[in-house]
């Protein structure tokens, strides 16, 4: 059988494909940015006064317990009959638990759950006179005073909410007073929504009339 032998364009074409066959086969997929892709470390939760507690001990239910903390930041346990609480971790608290329970237990395992939380109050975000629910709420990421006033339950009919102020502990010591107009934004003035910060102590002053 007779082969009709290439012309010179079809050898070049040839020429051309093999190139872009053999570019295609060595490229290799693009670096990855390690640094960009590594999870961003969890953040550890401090224990602080009004938390909730629950203390587990291996093999001792008698001991397992659950507790509030103080307002000293101290809990009491059985067999423990105080050890601070506030301002460490679960996990730094139960070493603790472990060292003092080793008096009276041999090789002691200590799990602690928080149940319910408010943080220590440098975590806090207080809420102080006319709301429907004054307490102290957990400050959150990207938390707002709407956010506040809901988890407050709103304001009392007695609430002079346009003149609420928040007080603000600046790093360098100094206080800061922002004024917040609370009626406003009940009523749908989003633009009077403000970012708070952990520490803010949001002052609900009562109408005059």
């Amino acid at each position: 059988m007779h082969v009709k032998p290439l012309s010179r364009n079809g050898v070049l074409w040839l020429l051309v494909l093999a190139v872009l066959l053999l570019s295609a086969g060595c490229a290799t997929a693009p670096p990855v940015n390690t640094t960009a892709a590594a999870a961003a470390p969890a953040e550890r939760y401090i224990i602080g006064p009004g938390d909730s507690l629950e203390i587990f001990v291996r093999d001792n239910p008698t001991v397992t317990t659950t507790v509030p903390v103080r307002p000293d930041g101290r809990i009491s346990i059985p067999l423990v009959q105080s050890i601070v609480a506030a301002g460490k971790t679960p996990d730094q608290l139960a070493d603790g638990l472990e060292k003092a329970l080793s008096r009276y237990i041999r090789s002691p395992m200590v799990t602690v759950i928080v149940k319910s939380f408010v943080g220590e109050y440098s975590q806090q975000v207080r809420v102080v006179g006319q709301a429907a629910t004054p307490k102290a709420v957990p400050y959150r990421r990207g938390m707002t005073v709407l956010d506040v006033m809901i988890d407050v339950g709103g304001l009392t009919k007695f609430a002079a909410g346009n003149r609420a102020k928040i007080v603000r502990h600046m790093p360098d010591g100094q206080e800061q007073t922002v004024p917040v107009r609370l009626d406003d934004l009940m009523n749908g003035a989003v633009k009077d929504n403000m970012a708070m910060h952990p520490g803010d102590i949001l002052i609900i002053p009562q109408s005059l009339f």
